[in-house]
C-alpha cells in the first residue's frame, strides 16, 4: 500500500485537475512532439496544460514509449499522479493465442485462464496496467464482425470463460507486476444489434436481457472484475452509457458493482448523435449522472463539468467521489509505488515469444480447433512423400486474427512452416490458387493449383476469411467464403479427392456446399502465433482434434440470428420454404479421430428439493486408436414452467482425457439453483415440476432421463 494520503491529494487538486483524472486520451497525443499535436489537440478542445494532467492513456505502442510518457507526465503533472496505461488485449499481447470465439470451442476454462495469465505477464512488462477484456456479449448473429471477440452463443459458457479471463488477467492482487486490471464489455445487448450491424440499436425485453445477455456480465462482476464498459448501442431506446436502469440500477445497485465504469471510444459524444443530448454539455451531464467514471476520447467532462458544477447541476461531492474512485484504482494498481508496474524493456525481450508462452499458444490452438467433417481422410500419413499445399492461407501469416495487440504477423508460424517443422523431408508443393477477398474474381491461379493437386499424394487446402473481415465495423450481409475460394475448392477436390480443407476465420460461415464436396474440414479459426505448428500436429495425427463448437453455423445467412437454445413456437410449421430451420453444425458439435462411446447415464435420484442434489454419472469409453479428449456436455430442459423455456440449456460440462481403450465415469451434480430462471414477472426462481437431463451435444443426445423438483 502506498504512503500517499489520497484524501490530502484530492483536497489540494483544482477542479480542472480533478476532472482530468476522469479523461482517457489516445497514446498518440503523448508520444508525438508538441509541434506535431498542437492542431489535433485544438480539434479535441484540449490545451497543452490539460494534456499534462490527463488521468489515463489508451493504446501505447511500446514499453519504451510507456516509460518515456510516464516519466514526462510525472514531471509535468502538478500533483505527480501517475497515468494508467490501458489497451485492448483481446487474444494475447505479443505471443498471440486463438481468438476468444475459438477459445470457447476449447470448453477448457483452465486453458483460457492460462492464456490470460500469459497475456497479463507480457502486457505488464510491455507497459500496460489494464485491458478491455473480456468481451462476453452473447453471439447469435454471425453477420456481426465482433463475434470473434466472444466465447460464443451460450450464456453459461460465456460466463465460465469470462470469469477465467478475469481471474487470469487480474491474479490475486493487481498491484503485483504480472497482473493487470480487466474490463468486461460491452454492457449490454451490443451483440443483438438490428440486422447484425455494428453499433446498431437493440430492442430486448427485460426477460431476454436477464435470461440470455446479463448472466455472463454478472459472472464477471462476481469474479471481481475491476472495470465495466457500457456498450455503444441504444438499448430499448436509451444509449447504454446514459441508461440509468442498466448502469445505476442493475450494475451498481442490484449487482453491487463498485469499480470503474468507463465509456467506449467517443461514446459520450455519441449521445448527441443518438439524439438524446442536444450538445456535448448535455451529454456530459447524462453520462456523469449515470455513473460513468472515465470517458474515453470524448472530452465532454473536461470541457463542461466545471461549468455544470458552477450551475449547480453536478455537486462537488459527486465529482470528488468519482475522482477518489480513480485515485483508489491507481493505488490498487500500485502505481503510486511503482508508476511503471514492472514495465521493462529488458524483461520484455526475455518474456515475449518465450518457449513457455509459445507452447501455451500452441496448445490453445490445438484444443480450440474443431473437426467438422472427416470421411476417413484424416489424420494424414506422416510417411507421405508429397503434399500439395494450396489456398490463400496455405503460406500466409494472416492467421493471427484481428486485434492481436502487440502481435506481429511476421512472427506467426504459417501452415507451410508448420508442416516443414513437423516433416522436414516431405516434398511440399505450393500453389496459392486465388486471393481471399470478396471482390477478387481472379482465377488465373487455378491452373497451377490443379496441376499441383494432381501431382501430390494428398492436398491440404487452406481457405477462409482474411483477419480484417473480423472485428469492429466488419459486419457482412453474406456468409459465404469470400472471392473464388469455393470455386477453387471444387477444382482442387475434383483434381485430387484426397483433400483436407483447413478453414481460418473469425465467424461462422455458410459451408453447406463445401461440406458436400470436401472429404474433411478442420476449422482452426484464427489460431495465433503458433497456428501453423498446431495445424500440422492435428492434420498428421500427433494430436486428435477435440474442440466443440461454441456457436452454431447457419445453412443460410437468412437463418440469422440462429442458436441452439431456442424456445418452441406454438406451431411446428414455423419454417422457411427454401431451407429448414436448423443450423449446418450445432453448438457443441465436433468430431475426433477417436470414437467415444457413451455407455450409460445414471441418476442417483429422480427427485430433488432445495436441500438436496442429484448425482449424474456418465460412463464413456474411448474406442479409438489414440489418446484424446472428449467434452462431456450436460443439458437441461424444463418441461413445463410459467414462462416458455428453451428446448435445451447447457448447465455443465467436463473435458476429460482418455487413453486408448480407456473407460471413465464422468460425474456431475445437479442442485436446485441450477434449475432457476427468470419467470414472467422477472423473478429468478425455480418451479416445481418435471425436468429432462441429457448428455451429448445440441440436437444429438446420447441419453435422456427425467427427474422432478419437489
Amino acid at each position: 500500500m502506498s504512503k500517499v494520503n489520497l484524501r490530502e491529494l484530492l483536497n489540494k487538486m483544482t477542479t480542472k485537475q480533478k476532472i482530468a483524472q476522469l479523461e482517457q486520451l489516445a497514446a498518440r497525443y503523448f508520444t508525438k512532439n508538441k509541434t506535431d499535436i498542437t492542431g489535433p489537440l485544438r480539434d479535441l478542445g484540449l490545451t497543452e496544460d490539460e494534456l499534462k494532467i490527463i488521468g489515463t492513456n489508451l493504446g501505447i505502442g511500446s514499453v519504451e514509449d510507456m516509460i518515456d510518457v510516464q516519466n514526462r507526465h510525472l514531471d509535468e503533472d502538478p500533483n505527480h499522479i501517475p497515468m494508467i496505461f490501458m489497451s485492448d488485449i483481446i487474444h494475447g499481447f505479443r505471443t498471440i493465442y486463438p481468438i476468444p470465439l475459438a477459445l470457447g470451442c476449447s470448453f477448457d476454462d483452465q486453458l483460457v485462464y492460462e492464456c490470460s495469465r500469459m497475456a497479463a505477464r507480457e502486457a505488464s512488462v510491455g507497459g500496460l496496467q489494464a485491458t478491455f477484456t473480456p468481451m462476453v456479449d452473447c453471439i447469435r448473429d454471425a453477420r456481426w464482425g465482433r463475434v470473434m471477440e466472444s466465447c460464443g452463443e451460450d450464456p453459461y459458457l460465456n460466463g465460465i470463460m469470462g470469469q477465467a479471463q478475469v481471474k487470469g488477467f487480474q491474479g490475486d492482487d493487481i498491484s503485483n507486476p504480472g497482473n493487470i486490471a480487466a474490463c468486461v464489455k460491452h454492457f449490454a445487448g451490443y451483440s443483438a444489434g438490428e440486422a447484425g450491424r455494428d453499433y446498431n440499436m437493440a430492442e430486448l425485453s427485460e426477460h431476454s436481457l436477464r435470461q440470455v445477455h446479463f448472466p455472463a456480465y454478472k459472472a464477471c462482476v462476481d469474479a471481481g472484475v475491476k472495470m465495466v464498459m457500457p456498450s455503444f448501442n441504444v438499448l430499448n431506446g436509451v444509449p447504454s452509457v446514459a441508461n440509468k436502469w442498466l448502469v445505476n440500477g442493475v450494475l451498481r445497485n442490484e449487482w453491487g458493482f463498485d469499480g470503474i465504469v468507463i465509456s467506449d471510444w467517443d461514446a459520450v459524444y455519441e449521445l448527441t448523435q443518438h439524439g438524446v443530448a442536444a450538445d456535448l454539455k448535455e451529454a456530459a451531464l447524462l453520462a456523469f449522472e449515470n455513473g460513468c467514471n472515465i470517458e474515453m476520447m470524448s472530452f465532454s467532462y473536461i470541457s463542461h463539468l466545471e461549468e455544470l458544477i458552477n450551475e449547480g447541476k453536478i455537486s462537488v461531492d459527486r465529482l470528488d467521489e468519482y475522482v477518489m474512485k480513480v485515485l483508489e484504482f491507481k493505488e490498487e494498481l500500485g502505481l503510486f509505488d511503482d508508476p511503471y508496474h514492472g514495465a521493462s524493456s529488458e524483461d520484455s525481450k526475455k518474456l515475449f515469444l518465450c518457449s513457455e508462452h509459445r507452447e501455451i499458444s500452441r496448445r490453445a490452438a490445438r484444443e480450440s480447433a474443431v473437426l467438422l467433417k472427416n470421411d476417413n481422410i484424416l489424420p494424414l500419413d506422416r510417411k507421405l512423400k508429397s503434399i500439395a499445399l494450396i489456398g490463400p492461407f496455405a503460406n500466409s501469416d494472416d492467421i493471427n486474427g484481428a486485434w492481436s495487440c502487440a502481435g506481429r504477423r511476421n512472427e506467426c508460424v504459417t501452415v507451410k512452416e508448420g508442416i516443414r517443422n513437423l516433416l522436414p523431408e516431405v516434398d511440399i508443393k505450393y500453389a496459392k490458387g486465388c486471393e481471399s477477398y470478396l471482390n477478387d474474381r481472379n482465377i488465373s491461379g487455378f491452373e497451377q493449383a490443379i496441376v499441383t493437386a494432381k501431382s501430390a499424394d494428398a492436398v491440404i487446402l487452406c481457405l477462409g476469411e482474411p483477419s480484417d473481415y473480423s472485428g469492429e465495423e466488419r459486419s457482412r450481409t453474406e456468409l459465404t467464403l469470400p472471392g473464388m475460394q469455393l470455386e477453387l475448392a471444387r477444382a482442387v477436390i475434383d483434381a485430387n479427392p484426397n483433400t483436407a480443407v483447413v478453414l481460418f476465420g473469425g465467424r461462422p460461415l455458410e459451408l453447406v456446399e463445401l461440406d458436400s464436396i470436401a472429404p474433411a474440414i478442420l476449422h482452426m479459426w484464427f489460431p495465433g502465433t503458433e497456428g501453423g505448428n498446431a495445424v500440422s500436429e492435428l492434420l498428421f495425427g500427433v494430436y486428435s482434434p477435440c474442440g466443440k463448437l461454441s456457436v452454431s453455423f447457419p445453412k443460410k445467412v437468412g437463418q440469422c440470428p440462429i442458436y441452439y437454445n431456442y424456445t418452441n413456437t406454438g406451431r411446428p410449421k414455423s419454417r422457411y420454404i427454401d431451407c429448414d430451420k436448423f443450423p449446418q453444425y450445432f453448438f457443441g458439435y465436433g468430431l475426433s479421430y477417436n470414437k467415444f462411446t457413451y455407455n450409460s447415464m445414471i441418476l442417483s435420484s429422480h427427485t430433488i428439493d432445495k436441500n438436496s442434489s442429484i448425482k449424474v454419472s456418465v460412463e464413456v469409453t474411448n474406442e479409438g486408436c489414440m489418446s484424446g479428449k472428449e467434452t462431456v456436455q450436460l443439458y437441461l430442459r424444463d418441461l413445463v414452467s410459467s414462462a416458455s423455456r428453451p428446448v435445451q440449456e447447457l448447465i455443465s460440462f467436463k473435458k476429460v482425457n482418455f487413453e486408448k481403450g480407456e473407460t471413465k465415469t464422468v460425474e456431475f451434480e445437479i442442485t436446485e439453483p441450477m434449475l432457476r430462471f427468470w419467470n414472467a414477472d422477472n423473478e429468478f426462481v425455480s418451479e416445481r415440476g418435471e425436468f429432462e437431463i441429457s448428455v451429448g451435444y445440441a440436437d444429438h443426445m446420447k441419453f435422456t432421463e427425467k427427474f422432478s423438483l419437489i
